[in-house]
């Protein structure tokens, strides 16, 4: 019927399904045969997604930098500080891993969206932020 390969722990195992009646299933692994009942059918879990704030316009971007010009990373939705992964004065890349956030019990990586140096950390580890609260601030 169908063949899989699981890979566990480094060991290989080749999973060959030879016949499936309601929740009874007849499958070989590596050769040895088993008779299993399935209780529940195994759901697919989607990859955590990737917060992404929208660009800004050209007339922003490009404006000169000032002491009140520090660019702001704010947060996307409530949730708790997790890690922080920068210190002020890090030099950081558009696309630069930030700080990792616990929101709706899942960990999301905030990503820099611009190049920088890190001049002001607003938050720290374990605190709680809202939406759009000051996470920190680049120049």
């Amino acid at each position: 019927m169908k063949q899989f390969k699981f890979n566990i722990r480094g060991t290989q195992y080749n999973v060959h399904i030879k016949s499936v009646s309601g929740n009874d299933v007849e499958l070989e692994v590596n050769g040895t045969p088993y008779q299993v009942n399935v209780e529940r059918e195994a759901k697919m879990v989607s990859k955590t997604p990737t917060l992404v704030r929208s660009k800004l316009p050209d007339a922003v971007a490009n404006k000169p930098m000032t002491a009140e010009s520090l660019k702001q990373v704010k947060a996307p939705l409530p949730g708790n500080i997790f890690k922080l992964l920068v210190k002020e004065g890090d030099v950081v890349k558009s696309g630069d891993v930030l700080l990792i956030m616990e929101a709706m019990k899942m960990e999301n990586n905030i990503l820099s969206e611009f190049g920088g140096i890190v001049k002001n950390l607003k938050i720290k580890e374990g605190q709680t932020v809202l939406q759009n609260d000051v996470l920190l601030e680049l120049a």
